[in-house]
């Protein structure tokens, strides 16, 4: 990785959006036909979306791409992609682009973006739930299909289903302004409930299918569960044995 500053910028051009064409390729285990294309991406512009870029010099080293959206008379961006390049990863350029994200979308008059993430990853879970402050309400069992980029080697079928947790970002919420201003925010109430997920993912995946199928199956379970009593996740705790997932009730926002 190369010192140079990181500017983060809105992609407009062919010429920069392919190049985020090209980081899908080598970010995303993914096969061709699951990459987003130039003119997805143009469309998405002129529908009133926007991707952001994080550039290092000249090289795009990672972007986030927002795509407009509507439930009834709320309007919303769904965050569909963020991808930083490996050699720049776990440097803060994610971080980054997701205020820069929040920011963009403000001036717009969006006060709630939304994405999904696995359940069973840790490092994803600390970072929007402690790092952005979003909050949990929905899990979505199989949500892209099975085998649906469970590796990024990945290069046959293992049968594990790719279940996603909805993050929402409520773009105003006293948590998501202290946060945006680096200030730290701690939970107040008293979790009632946790959600302990495997450390390593990854390495539980490589070196045991089933185990992983068993406890991908057991983390959907407690989830659906915890929703179905009306609870709210709005934490995460690290952990090098047993990262967990914190509950609360959902009038004690």
């Amino acid at each position: 990785m190369t010192e140079n500053k990181i500017e983060i910028r809105q992609c407009s051009t062919v010429e920069d959006l392919s190049r985020c064409v090209a980081l899908q390729r080598e970010t995303f285990a993914l096969p061709e036909i699951e990459i987003s294309p130039v003119r997805h991406f143009i469309v998405t512009e002129h529908a009133g979306g926007f991707t952001l870029g994080a550039f290092s010099g000249a090289e795009l080293v990672g972007f986030v791409l927002s795509v407009p959206a509507f439930f009834g008379n709320e309007k919303f961006f769904y965050s569909h992609m963020a991808a930083v390049k490996r050699d720049f990863q776990s440097s803060g350029i994610g971080a980054k682009l997701k205020w820069a994200q929040r920011e963009t979308a403000l001036t717009r008059n969006v006060k709630f973006i939304k994405w999904t993430f696995q359940p069973v990853q840790a490092r994803n879970a600390f970072f929007n739930l402690e790092k952005l402050g979003v909050i949990i309400k929905s899990y979505e069992p199989n949500y892209y299909g099975t085998d649906y980029a469970t590796l990024p080697e990945q290069t046959k079928k293992i049968g594990l289903d790719s279940d996603r947790l909805f993050a929402e970002w409520h773009l105003e919420s006293e948590k998501v302004e202290r946060l945006a201003n680096g200030e730290t925010c701690a939970e107040k109430d008293h979790a009632v409930k946790t959600i302990e997920i495997p450390n390593d993912w990854n390495a539980l995946v490589k070196s045991d299918v089933k185990t992983a199928a068993a406890e991908q199956t057991r983390v959907k379970k407690e989830f659906q569960t915890a929703f179905a009593e009306h609870l709210v996740c709005r934490s995460f705790e690290r952990s090098e044995t047993a990262p967990r997932y914190l509950l609360f009730r959902e009038n004690s926002l």
